[in-house]
């Protein structure tokens, strides 16, 4: 059947919206510039009005000040003074407009701008910064082959470095460096190699952050800021699925949350994490030297879950350091132990397996997913391969086998999985958990090496040695690997947490309820306190025979 041509006003119509859409958008940038020119003429004719009324403001509020400042007993003999030289000023030849013109000059001199002029160019101290910096590139960015090279000993580093800035401390804080077409710029040791000096010779305890421009051969050098680590845990404004991580640099992320700190509030961009059936990284793995913050960064986590799901915690570590959240609302299970944490984990495993079972008959007879099915169940497991070492002391089950049918089918059913662990317990780790959590956090000092092999990328910046808890990088699959701060959420019982972020953490936990191992205890308790029922007579009764 032949496809009938569409009518000429539905043919040309698009076209027409695209030609009057980029007419509109040529006259609105045209009208911009033209109110910028005009305001920047403006603001030339009118400088010299602006100037003398700014002197005259100036003069009148010294004069304000003067009389302010003079004693009451002396005030008539200064309106005195003054009458006198008005009365001269009228009565001389062409008086009143040499008052006038003395008064607009005396105006332009207070009006003027004040404000020391920024130098045209870099003093001594930082030319030698930009000179010691070129000198230091010549090995790396210049060849014998080349006739003119833009790097050699002794050389103008202006034609290489066309912008820079500095801080207060007289150290680089930003610089562009045009580098030769033949530098191989595509080979991650040959930036490595680059990123590595400049780091050195701009200052050491920064954190740089290097954007390579391969078609303009440009490399933008920028010393990032440091995250903001007194932000406590709160409610962050999220939808259902989302998590928060933490918090990172503007740059790469165009969305922000609406933080309070005491009575200040602000706006920080976050690492949003999102779980659930759509969602690409269902699971994720934290690593992290100890004392890091992979334990805040799990509390944090399960403190947001809670809201809208249901929680199981394994800690392998034996410390305690989830002992707030034992009873509480939604907690399922807080295991330290071997024996709970088989326990706990084979009933996760089986849930799944029920719930997948639920909502596949669900599906064939066509009618949507259960309730039950729906609500979000968490696992989160601290030092799991701890566990390891003692069920192959024990002869028994490796706790991290039992997470096989959560990680491989739970994003389905709304099961998600979190581990965290050290890097010394990274070979203990098993193939299930390597391969399915997508989601990657790397907290406290970490190598080039260890950061690459965690993430899968290496990060834009330079990782630096000393760096506070809850610090480090982040990477969701195969997004861009993001700086990250965890929100401040210790151990309330802990003692050398502040007070407040001790309260802070205490009102995010849910209402404590009985805990379901005690409640058979007392039942037990409740009729051992009631007292024995009275024995009620009976009477003998004859069996009639036939």
């Amino acid at each position: 059947m032949a496809r009938r041509p569409l009518p000429r006003i539905l043919s040309t119509g698009s076209a027409q919206i695209a030609r009057s859409r980029d007419l509109a958008r040529t006259q609105f940038a045209r009208s911009r510039e033209l109110a910028r020119t005009a305001s920047d003429s403006a603001s030339d004719v009118l400088h010299p009005l602006i100037t003398i009324t700014r002197g005259l403001r100036r003069l009148a509020s010294a004069g304000r000040r003067k009389w302010a400042e003079t004693p009451k007993d002396r005030r008539s003999m200064l309106l005195f003074l003054v009458a006198s030289v008005i009365l001269v000023v009228a009565l001389v030849p062409y008086g009143p407009l040499l008052a006038v013109i003395t008064l607009m000059a005396a105006a332009a001199w207070q009006g003027r701008d004040r404000r020391p002029s920024a130098p045209e160019g870099p003093d001594e101290s930082q030319t030698e910064r930009l000179r010691s910096l070129y000198e230091a590139l010549v090995p790396y960015f210049s060849a014998a082959e080349d006739p003119a090279p833009l790097y050699t000993h002794g050389g103008e580093w202006e034609k290489a470095f066309p912008e820079f800035e500095f801080d207060g401390t007289g150290r680089v804080s930003s610089l562009l460096i045009r580098y030769p077409a033949y530098f191989t710029d595509g080979e991650t040791e040959s930036r490595a190699r680059i990123e590595h000096l400049l780091a050195a010779k701009s200052g050491r305890g920064r954190e740089y952050h290097f954007t390579w421009d391969e078609e303009g051969n440009e490399l933008t050098v920028t010393v990032l800021a440091p995250l903001p680590t007194d932000i406590a845990a709160q409610r962050f404004v999220t939808a259902p699925g989302e998590t928060v991580l933490g918090f990172t640099d503007p740059t790469l992320v165009q969305r922000t949350l609406p933080l309070t700190h005491g009575e200040e509030q602000r706006d920080v961009p976050p690492v949003v994490w999102r779980t659930g059936i759509r969602s690409t990284e269902p699971h994720l793995l934290v690593m992290g030297q100890p004392g890091s913050g992979t334990s805040t960064l799990l509390r944090s986590i399960a403190l947001q879950a809670l809201r809208y799901g249901d929680v199981v915690i394994v800690e392998g570590g034996s410390t305690g350091e989830y002992a707030c959240l034992i009873g509480r609302d939604g907690v399922l299970a807080v295991e330290c132990g071997l024996a709970g944490a088989l326990a706990s984990l084979e009933w996760a495993a089986t849930e799944t397996e029920r719930r997948l079972i639920a909502t596949n008959r669900a599906r064939q007879a066509g009618r949507p997913s259960p309730d039950d099915t729906k609500r979000p169940l968490w696992i989160l497991l601290d030092r799991p391969t701890a566990f390891t070492h003692l069920a192959a002391a024990d002869n028994r089950k490796d706790p991290q086998s039992l997470l096989q049918v959560p990680l491989r089918h739970g994003r389905a059913v709304n099961v998600t999985v979190v581990v965290a662990d050290q890097w010394d317990g990274m070979d203990a780790l098993s193939d299930a958990v390597r391969q399915q959590t997508r989601a990657r956090v790397v907290l406290g000092p970490a190598t080039a090496e260890q950061l690459e092999t965690v993430l899968g990328a290496p990060p834009h910046t330079t990782p630096v040695a000393d760096v506070p808890p809850g610090r480090g990088y982040a990477r969701l699959g195969t997004g861009p690997v993001h700086r990250l701060q965890v929100p401040a959420t210790p151990d309330p019982y802990d003692d050398a947490t502040s007070d407040a972020h001790r309260q802070a953490v205490l009102d995010l936990l849910p209402e404590r309820t009985t805990p379901v191992d005690a409640e058979p205890l007392a039942k037990l308790e409740k009729l051992a306190e009631e007292p024995e029922p009275e024995p009620v007579p009976a009477e003998a009764v004859v069996a009639e025979t036939s």
